[in-house]
């Protein structure tokens, strides 16, 4: 069956590129990918595919039935959505939709699921059980796509035994792929902060609530949550990204903006540490009689790899990319919304490595100038397409 695949990867792999060069050219940002979720849909009509369009908005849901469909079901998932940035690259599959660019990769997430898609229609009659696939809007915004798919019922009907995604990984070269077992990335929760004081002459200061100076104690006394409040063994990050406030030299303002974001590896501390910056902010504010305005919206779950069926990937993918391909990750405090999934069935998250012999290619991603070796189009193609299988005679 390796074999085959590798055949079918080969083979299709002018289409793939064709594939993803379309998407990139033509990203779209969260929840407003109209015109990608079109051309999915065409593709899976093209394939034979019967799916689902419009789930949370822009989500597609497709099933692959094989023999005895019933069995049990492996769902792959994919996300949609590109980033706020202007593309710097001069390609010919450059971004016709200025400042709107593709810079984490899903346009190559999207491409891999739909070149799987394609391979395992045709081998249907070669496998037992149902394969899900999950075209996920919004995973780059709040509240996540993949929170508003699962309530739109994503893993039901059926309901799969396992869920599986890939991620572009730059700090890798083409034709090789990462895992972590366990835990492996951070929850993200946005942090609005609004301190409200009562403005004046600067150079009557005594006569002022000053937020400014309130606001610069706040941030001071923040940086203790993570470093006096947290066991320091739980990997936590507390970062203020913006401060708004004022608009002349000798005015002092009556309100300043504060905006951050907390991540962490464990989610109990994850709420502890919610309250202690209420708690913090609110009580300096009130000792110089200003007023706080405190909201942390709920944000996206640490992401947790099943530690058994992230080793029985590695070694699958082992056995399609021979075991010398395999890299173990580090933890990461970037966050990802794959992990609502994972709080709810078996999942696994893993990273095709993008780069090429470690020199061209190796822009971060979220950057202008990221991109990839399209080799590793044929890496991901294939991984998806073998765990799949393999895991369908696992359960």
């Amino acid at each position: 069956m390796i074999n085959q695949i590798k055949e079918r990867v080969a083979e299709y792999f002018p289409e793939i590129q064709a594939i993803r060069h379309h998407i990139h050219a033509n990203p779209e940002l969260s929840f407003q990918e109209f015109h990608t979720a079109k051309f999915i849909s065409q593709k899976l009509t093209e394939f034979g595919i019967s799916h689902q369009t419009g789930v949370a908005g822009t989500g597609i849901v497709a099933l692959i039935e094989g023999k005895n469909p019933d069995k049990c079901c492996i769902a792959l998932r994919a996300d949609l959505d590109a980033l706020p940035i202007t593309e710097a690259n001069d390609v010919p599959y450059k971004s016709t939709n200025v400042g709107v660019m593709h810079a984490c990769g899903h346009d190559v997430h999207s491409t891999c699921l739909l070149g799987t898609a394609k391979i395992l229609q045709e081998l249907r009659n070669h496998f037992e059980g149902t394969i899900k696939l999950i075209f996920q809007p919004g995973e780059e915004k709040h509240p996540g796509g993949a929170s508003l798919m699962i309530k739109a019922g994503v893993l039901t009907n059926p309901k799969p035994n396992a869920i599986f995604a890939l991620h572009v990984y730059p700090h890798l070269p083409s034709g090789t792929v990462g895992f972590r077992s366990g835990q492996y990335m951070a929850s993200a929760d946005e942090i609005y902060i609004t301190i409200e004081g009562k403005g004046g002459h600067a150079a009557l200061p005594h006569q002022t609530i000053d937020p400014i100076a309130i606001t610069a104690q706040v941030v001071t006394a923040l940086q203790q949550v993570v470093s006096r409040k947290s066991n320091p063994l739980i990997p936590s990050v507390l970062t203020f990204g913006k401060i708004a406030g004022g608009f002349a030299t000798n005015v002092i303002p009556d309100k300043v903006e504060l905006l951050g974001t907390f991540r962490t590896m464990d989610e109990t501390w994850r709420y502890e540490a919610h309250q202690w910056i209420h708690t913090i902010t609110e009580q300096i504010c009130q000792s110089y009689g200003a007023k706080a305005t405190v909201e942390i919206p709920k944000g996206y779950p640490s992401l947790y790899n099943d530690p058994e069926l992230t080793k029985w990937a590695e070694n699958t993918a082992g056995a399609y990319l021979e075991k010398d391909n395999i890299r173990t990750l580090n933890q990461r405090m970037a966050a990802e919304d794959f992990s609502f999934y994972t709080q709810e069935i078996p999942g696994c998250f893993f990273r095709i490595g993008t780069n090429k012999n470690d020199e061209l290619f190796t822009a971060p991603v979220h950057n202008a100038h990221f991109d990839i070796d399209e080799e590793a189009l044929k890496t991901g193609v294939g991984i998806f397409s073998w765990i799949a299988l393999q895991a369908l005679e696992r359960y």
